[in-house]
């Protein structure tokens, strides 16, 4: 089965069974999705959205959060992981969109990608989730689970499987693509322990196949290890 035709089926069955194909990030315009989205490397949407709420409150656009003190951007967003950075992040951002795009949120990856914090990953996102343009964030999730389905193969980072995935997966599919397969991998495909028995994909894995070939098949005649037996208390087999 080549890559596109195990793609296509994939793809088929999210459409067909998977949950809605959106971020689980809490926002409502474009500036608050930039800020979500940087917040959230290597932290929890949840914890995200907990520290965001009353973030968006005190900073509702660039202009506000441009004013600010790092040491107040850092006081809201302490409990995200690396909060030091991002805080400073956050401010640099917030002074270039205000000050060199008119506090407006560009709309091309290479633009969004000038912004401090933001990254090819972030600048997918932004592109994807508020633009509909087909881009392909690589998160971790989406590393992991292409590579373990077969949607990918051989990628050694997530440029090429950001490469490989836009190779496959239809323009107009590219941006649900993105969050199924997130959501693939947040709750079924986990990183140290894939729920294999949950998930309806078994058939088309290339990780499940692998692991399926190395368990021993139940003809197989096992040599029982020696065991020392008590007449009191039966040691039992392993």
């Amino acid at each position: 089965m080549t890559r596109k035709e195990r793609t296509r089926l994939v793809l088929e069955y999210f459409e067909q069974n998977s949950l809605p194909a959106e971020t689980e990030l809490q926002y409502s315009n474009p500036y608050e999705l930039l800020v979500a989205v940087v917040l959230s490397a290597q932290c929890t949407d949840k914890r995200v959205n907990i520290v965001t709420a009353p973030l968006f409150r005190r900073f509702p656009d660039p202009e506000s959060l441009a004013e600010a003190s790092v040491d107040e951007i850092f006081s809201f967003i302490r409990s995200v992981s690396y909060p030091n950075n991002k805080a400073k992040h956050l401010s640099g951002l917030a002074h270039m969109l205000v000050h060199e795009m008119n506090s407006i949120v560009p709309s091309e990856v290479e633009q969004l990608q000038r912004l401090p914090g933001v990254g090819r990953k972030t600048a997918n996102v932004i592109a994807s989730v508020v633009f509909d343009k087909p881009a392909m964030a690589v998160d971790t999730h989406v590393f992991r689970v292409s590579a373990r389905l077969g949607l990918t193969r051989g990628a050694k980072n997530p440029r090429q499987a950001e490469e490989q995935l836009m190779a496959v997966i239809p323009e107009d599919k590219v941006a649900r693509a993105h969050h199924w397969i997130i959501l693939h991998g947040r709750y079924i495909c986990l990183a140290r322990k894939p729920l294999c028995e949950r998930c309806a994909l078994t058939a088309l894995c290339s990780y499940y196949g692998k692991a399926s070939r190395k368990k021993p098949s139940n003809n197989t005649v096992k040599q029982k290890p020696k065991v020392v037996v008590s007449k009191s208390k039966p040691i039992k087999e392993s």
